[in-house]
């Protein structure tokens, strides 16, 4: 994996049962009962997206997708809204992956914005397709907060990759 310029660490492989753990804890973060909350960040969206850029071959579009009908049945949304976005994300991650990775956090965390915007938008479109109600206006600050979380998660999910397999005073890798 490419590390941005001036990191100076190479990473592990990542782990497959860390791929899943995290998924799985941004799956129920997602479904916790926290009411209706419109300017609430997926976490599971900024998750999906970290790991379709991290790791393209391990996680893709079909993840994303069977991950949307999993949070489509326990919201009760239409069937295939958060499927379809999630989709859609998960494509543009992949597509993005080898650009966003020469660039350091923050400069992710700017080209990632747009991309969380288009999920919003197409969930939006979706709903309004099928006679929902619009949504309020802070519905847009969702896109931005999830986001700001882009570095928190870039920090906690490379964490596990940037140990040494087995330390070393001489070998600086």
């Amino acid at each position: 994996m490419i590390m941005p310029r001036g990191s100076g660490q190479l990473l592990l492989p990542a782990k497959p049962w860390f791929i899943g753990l995290s998924l799985l804890l941004a799956l129920l973060a997602d479904m916790l009962p926290l009411g209706p909350q419109p300017a609430m960040p997926r976490l599971l969206a900024v998750v999906l997206v970290f790991w379709n850029v991290h790791q393209p071959r391990r996680i893709g579009v079909g993840w994303a997708f069977l991950l949307g009908l999993l949070i489509d049945v326990h919201q009760g949304a239409v069937l295939g809204q958060h499927a379809l976005a999630y989709s859609g994300l998960a494509f543009l991650g992949v597509s993005l992956h080898r650009r966003l990775l020469w660039f350091g956090v923050w400069e992710q965390t700017a080209q990632v914005l747009p991309l969380f915007f288009a999920a919003h938008l197409l969930q939006f479109l979706v709903r309004m397709a099928f006679g929902g109600m619009a949504p309020s206006p802070w519905l847009l600050l969702a896109p931005v907060f999830e986001a700001l979380l882009w570095p928190i998660a870039s920090a906690l999910l490379l964490a596990p990759q940037r140990r040494a397999p087995d330390r070393d005073e001489h070998r600086p890798l």
